[in-house]
């Protein structure tokens, strides 16, 4: 599993280690990822996801998943958010007919 978080696309940084001698040594920043289950209310059912706890926050101030989701221009997300975006677009749909 790559850590990249799958609603905001976050992923690893790199940088240095500096030492009081300003002695630099390569590092990773890892983001602080969390399995989570959020529940889609469009869909009706618990989605699996691997987010950062600042998406966490973020989708919880949209109003959720489907608000996070169907808030977010296409550009922003990862494919895979793209592709849940879709099925809920699509559920969305059937259920306005």
């Amino acid at each position: 599993m790559s850590r990249v978080c799958m609603l905001t696309g976050k992923g690893v940084r790199t940088g240095n280690n500096v030492s009081h001698a300003v002695n630099r040594t390569r590092r990773r920043f890892l983001p602080n990822l969390q399995t989570t289950r959020l529940i889609s209310d469009i869909l009706g059912e618990p989605v699996r996801l691997r987010l950062s706890t600042r998406a966490l926050r973020t989708v919880e101030v949209k109003g959720g998943l489907d608000g996070f989701l169907l808030s977010t221009p296409n550009r922003k997300l990862p494919e895979e958010a793209r592709r849940l975006k879709r099925r809920i677009q699509k559920k969305a749909a059937a259920a306005a007919e």
